[in-house]
């Protein structure tokens, strides 16, 4: 298990509503599959200026920490949804306090738990949100814009093993699923 899975400037991900979460995790259980977390609770602050800039230009930037496993993340996804880096940091408390000195402030906050499993160099995610239901991710990173397109034909095929099929698609993202619910 390797945090190689999660080093790259692009992301391709693939979300699925799952209508039945144990028949997934069953389906996943039979693929040869390396667990890197179980049931980890995740706690993300969204933050923007006041006149919400980087909304405006397609971009988000959250600190996330996430428990028991205590990691604390400083997340930039954007601009569009193909644009992901994360980094972890020692100290999310600090980090908030400097971007609010910066300007910026919570504009959501939004709590998930989450198990995150590797098959191959694809990570799955399966997630629950409140009030939202359960969900899973396919995704991989990458540094070679020109293989995306590959990758996603390859999650789409894992999606196939793993039972899910294209009317399960979820294209909004999570923050735009609590925003319109």
């Amino acid at each position: 298990m390797s945090q190689a899975h999660f080093e790259g400037k692009y992301e391709v991900e693939l979300k699925y509503r799952l209508q039945d979460r144990e028949a997934f995790l069953n389906q996943l259980r039979r693929l040869p599959h390396q667990i890197m977390l179980e049931d980890n609770v995740e706690f993300d602050r969204y933050y923007d200026t006041e006149k919400g800039c980087l909304a405006k230009e397609e971009k988000y930037l959250i600190l996330r920490e996430m428990r028991p496993s205590g990691i604390k993340l400083w997340i930039v996804k954007g601009p569009g949804d193909k644009q992901c880096q994360a980094t972890r940091i020692d100290n999310i408390d600090s980090a908030a306090a400097m971007l609010e000195n910066l300007g910026y402030g919570v504009v959501l906050r939004l709590t998930k738990t989450r198990s995150i499993y590797f098959i191959d160099h694809y990570h799955v995610t399966v997630d629950t949100l409140n009030g939202l239901g359960d969900f899973a991710e396919l995704a991989i990173m990458t540094d070679d814009e020109a293989q995306l397109a590959d990758f996603e034909r390859g999650l789409i095929s894992l999606a196939e093993q793993l039972g899910l099929s294209e009317d399960d698609r979820e294209t909004a993202s999570y923050r735009e699923l609590v925003l319109t619910s």
